[in-house]
């Protein structure tokens, strides 16, 4: 059976992370599980963890006044969930829910960001992996929200 660290190291968020860094970082992280419809955070909430999914598949919805919610990605096994953590004021900006059964470590966010402070080194490699995430999320809304309200007209 792996240990925390193990797990941590090897998910493809941290993986190839320096060996010493990534040690540093599991001091941050727990276990966790999530129930089929069951919210790992809502909109607005403070952005309090970082979730690395190890199994199940956790839905980004946008809450649509009047209407149902919008999945606007659907995330798995290997994936990050919830990037707001990095970037103050650390509120959520959308929701995240468990569609299936879902394991995965929570990070502190806390104390992440205190690791991510106290080594510059280690900071700039943890946006350097964000922001690739940051702009596909980016990118989905984008399309979801092209999909909601329809092309534009084009002019003659």
């Amino acid at each position: 059976m792996k240990n925390i660290a193990q797990i941590v190291c090897e998910h493809p968020f941290f993986h190839g992370l320096d060996g010493e860094f990534c040690d540093l970082v599991c001091g941050c992280a727990r276990n966790v599980r999530f129930n089929p419809g069951e919210y790992l955070f809502h909109e607005g909430g403070d952005a309090d963890y970082l979730y690395l999914i190890r199994y199940g598949q956790v839905a980004l919805e946008i809450a649509v006044p009047g209407k149902p919610s919008v999945r606007f990605q659907t995330l798995h096994d290997g994936d990050l969930v919830g990037v707001s953590w990095v970037l103050p004021p650390y509120h959520w900006a959308y929701d995240a829910r468990a569609i299936t059964l879902t394991r995965a470590i929570a990070m502190d966010a806390h104390c992440l960001r205190k690791k991510c402070d106290d080594d510059p080194v280690l900071g700039y490699d943890v946006l350097k992996r964000l922001l690739p995430i940051l702009t596909s999320r980016l990118h989905a809304t984008q399309m979801q929200i092209l999909d909601v309200y329809g092309a534009p007209e084009q002019p003659e």
